[in-house]
C-alpha cells in the first residue's frame, strides 16, 4: 500500500474514533485570514490582483499507543469572489513542529484531492468534538503574518 493510501486510512480511522469521542486532540492553528486587508501580500494574474492567505493546522494525537503528528497547508488566493488555493500535507517527526513550508518540504505527502478530502472531514471531526467535548481538544488558535 503507498504511503498516501495508508494515510488516507488512518485519517479514515482517526475520523471514525474521533465522532465516537475516543481520541483527545491538540490541534495548533495559525492563519493569515483575519489579519487586516492592507496588510496582506497581493499578487497580479492578467491583469487581476489575487490577496493571498495561508493557513496551517497541525493535528496531533495519541492513536494505537504512537503519536500521530499531521500538518496541512492551505494558501488561498481570493480575487473578488473567486478563490483559488493550493494545499499541502506533510508527516513531520514528532520533534518537528514548525509552521514553515521550506522546513516541512522533506515531510510531503503527495495531496491528491481525495487525500486533502480527508484531512478537511478529519479537521469537521474535531472541530465537531470541539462544540460537544471542549476538554477533549486543545485548541491553539492565532494570527500569523505572511510574507513572499
Amino acid at each position: 500500500m503507498k504511503k498516501e493510501e495508508q494515510l488516507m486510512h488512518e485519517i479514515t480511522e482517526l475520523v471514525k474514533e474521533t465522532k465516537n469521542g475516543k481520541i483527545n486532540w491538540d490541534i495548533t492553528y495559525q492563519t493569515t485570514e483575519y489579519n487586516d486587508a492592507d496588510t496582506k501580500p497581493v499578487e497580479e494574474e492578467d491583469g487581476e490582483k489575487w490577496v493571498v492567505d495561508e493557513c496551517f493546522v497541525e493535528y496531533h494525537c495519541e492513536y494505537k499507543s504512537k503519536e500521530f503528528l499531521l500538518t496541512s497547508y492551505e494558501q488561498m488566493f481570493t480575487c473578488g469572489e473567486k478563490v483559488k488555493t493550493c494545499n499541502l500535507i506533510f508527516e513531520p517527526p514528532e520533534g518537528l513542529r514548525f509552521f514553515d513550508v521550506d522546513i516541512l518540504a522533506p515531510y510531503a505527502v503527495d495531496a491528491d484531492p481525495m487525500l486533502t478530502y480527508h484531512v478537511h472531514m478529519l479537521w469537521l471531526a474535531i472541530l465537531e468534538q470541539y462544540k460537544t467535548n471542549p476538554e477533549s481538544v486543545k485548541l491553539d488558535i492565532t494570527p500569523r503574518n505572511l510574507v513572499l
